[in-house]
């Protein structure tokens, strides 16, 4: 396994793992699936702002990515910073997540901010527990905040300290 920077030759492959989390799972809140366009327009725009977009890949093939953007989009927020990792299917288990996840969370520090988000759907235990493993803590509870697949959803909201506070 390979952890780099994505360039515009993984987009390919940014698509299908987006488009199957929509598809398969409640990590993405999106009912749609996006065409290459729109993961073209995504990526060109985290790197223009300079947001890291990391890949994991294995054996010639995109497997995984994490990338973190802003978190509000009023200037008091810029210190602070949301996540979001997504491994296909195929791919769990592996060791993956963990990998990028490693690579971005020390991305955001060299960065300099201050704190890292994760908004987690309730019921998703694997990501709730990948995030504790990192120092992650839970500062938030929202019930039935969202829809999909006919059903209400919950967020559960992680913080991960990434400075002492002054």
């Amino acid at each position: 396994m390979t952890v780099r920077e994505a360039t515009e030759a993984d987009l390919p492959g940014l698509l299908a793992i987006h488009n199957e989390a929509v598809r398969t799972t409640t990590a993405i809140w999106d009912e749609s699936e996006v065409d290459l366009d729109d993961r073209r327009a995504w990526l060109l725009e985290r790197q223009a702002a300079g947001f890291p977009v990391l890949v994991a890949e294995v054996d010639g093939v995109v497997a995984g990515y994490s990338s973190y953007g802003p978190w509000r989009p009023k200037s008091g927020y810029r210190h602070t910073v949301e996540n979001s990792l997504y491994v296909l299917a195929s791919h769990h288990g592996h060791g993956l997540a963990s990998a990028l996840f490693d690579r971005l969370i020390a991305h955001a520090r060299d960065a300099g901010f201050h704190r890292m988000m994760a908004m987690i759907e309730s019921s998703n235990t694997v990501s709730v527990d990948l995030h504790r493993r990192r120092g992650f803590r839970v500062v938030g509870q929202m019930d039935q905040v969202g829809t999909k697949f006919g059903h209400w959803l919950d967020l559960t909201v992680m913080q991960l300290d990434l400075t002492p506070i002054r």
